[in-house]
C-alpha cells in the first residue's frame, strides 16, 4: 500500500465511523464511536502534517497544502470541543455533523486534486517509502494511547510544513 493508497483507506475508515456514530441510539456506544473517529482523525492529521505534506511540498502543490493545514486546524477545532462535552450532551449531534462535514470536504479536495497532483509528482518507490513512515508513525500514536488528547494543544495555529 502506498502512501496516497494508505490516506484513503483511512478516508474510508472514518466515513464508516461517523455513519456508525450517527445512527448510534445509545450514549456509550455513540460515545465510543466519536473517541475512535477522534483517535483515527488525530493520528490522519498527524502523519499527513510530519510525512505526507512536506514530502509533496512543490510550487504545484503549496496552496492545496496551505489550505489542507488550515482545515486540519479547523477541524481540530471542533474535535476539541466535541472533547469537551459528552456524547448526551444537547449540542454534540450538531458539532458532530459539522465535524463530518469539514471531514468531508477535505477528504474531497485531496482526493480530487492533490491525490492526483502527487501521484504525478512522486514515483511509485517514494510512494511505498513514504507508507512505511507514516504507517510507522501512526503505530507509535496508536500505541501511546488515546492519540485524540494531543488535539486540543494543537488549535492555536494550522501546523507547519
Amino acid at each position: 500500500m502506498n502512501a496516497i493508497e494508505l490516506l484513503k483507506s483511512q478516508h474510508r475508515e472514518v466515513e464508516e465511523l461517523f455513519s456508525k456514530c450517527e445512527k448510534a441510539r445509545d450514549e456509550k456506544v455513540k460515545q465510543r464511536t466519536f473517541d475512535t473517529i477522534a483517535d483515527k482523525l488525530a493520528v490522519h492529521a498527524a502523519i499527513e502534517e510530519h510525512h505526507f505534506y512536506p514530502a509533496v511540498k512543490a510550487k504545484r502543490t503549496e496552496d492545496i497544502l496551505l489550505e489542507s493545514l488550515e482545515e486540519h486546524l479547523a477541524v481540530k477545532r471542533v474535535l476539541a470541543d466535541l472533547l469537551e462535552i459528552d456524547a448526551g450532551d444537547e449540542t454534540f449531534d450538531a458539532k458532530l455533523k459539522v465535524l463530518k462535514e469539514q471531514v468531508s470536504h477535505h477528504v474531497e479536495e485531496e482526493e480530487t486534486d492533490l491525490f492526483p497532483k502527487v501521484a504525478k509528482l512522486l514515483d511509485k518507490e517514494t510512494l511505498d517509502a513514504l507508507a512505511q513512515e507514516m504507517t510507522a508513525e501512526q503505530t507509535e500514536l496508536e500505541a501511546e494511547g488515546d492519540p485524540r488528547n494531543s488535539v486540543p494543544s494543537q488549535t492555536e495555529v494550522a501546523a507547519t510544513i
